[in-house]
């Protein structure tokens, strides 16, 4: 937790309270950024480059917003402008077929079993920009509407690519299920 005295050393641009803050904020900033990136080195930048504008902008922090979700905001709008700066870079995926209600059913019973690292080693499969779309919805808690504006899509885009990354994990979880679905049944 940052409490007001280390803001205050840090406004005063002491290296030792930014180095203090920094391993303060680490855990709750990774934790964001490794929702987004597949990669744990472009994770590190990307916290490193939200780091940066936590310190440049500190004079501007509204004292009545918490640190710390001031924080997880700038580390999202991060991640967000980074995206915007590599979006010509990046490709459509198809859209995979519907899974029937059988699979479903076994993908449900999967996921009452299934750890946080698990859940997160299998979103790093979805395609980036359908888990951005995703992290940011069924995650973070935005809408549609403020995911396109941010991302500089279509509402239905927006919905198309929560759609899409709800789709690939209930693939992979099928997947992963259907070895423990079965041994289950023959027991």
């Amino acid at each position: 937790m940052v409490d007001e005295s280390l803001i205050a050393r840090c406004l005063k641009q002491e290296p030792k309270a930014q180095y203090e803050m920094y391993r303060a904020l680490y855990g709750q900033l990774m934790g964001v950024c490794s929702r987004y990136e597949r990669n744990r080195d472009d994770a590190h930048d990307r916290l490193n480059q939200a780091f940066l504008k936590i310190l440049n902008h500190l004079e501007k922090r509204r004292p009545e917003v918490p640190f710390e979700l001031w924080t997880r905001r700038i580390m999202i709008n991060t991640v967000i402008d980074h995206h915007r700066h590599e979006k010509q870079r990046r490709e459509m995926e198809s859209l995979d077929a519907p899974l029937d209600e059988g699979t479903l059913t076994e993908v449900n019973d999967y996921l009452k079993q299934m750890d946080a690292d698990a859940f997160a080693a299998m979103l790093a499969r979805v395609p980036e920009m359908s888990r951005r779309v995703f992290n940011l919805f069924a995650i973070d808690g935005f809408g549609h509407q403020e995911i396109a504006a941010m991302l500089g899509i279509s509402e239905g885009t927006s919905k198309w690519h929560v759609s899409h990354a709800r789709q690939v994990l209930q693939h992979a979880i099928a997947r992963l299920a259907a070895p423990v679905v079965a041994k289950t049944a023959t027991r």
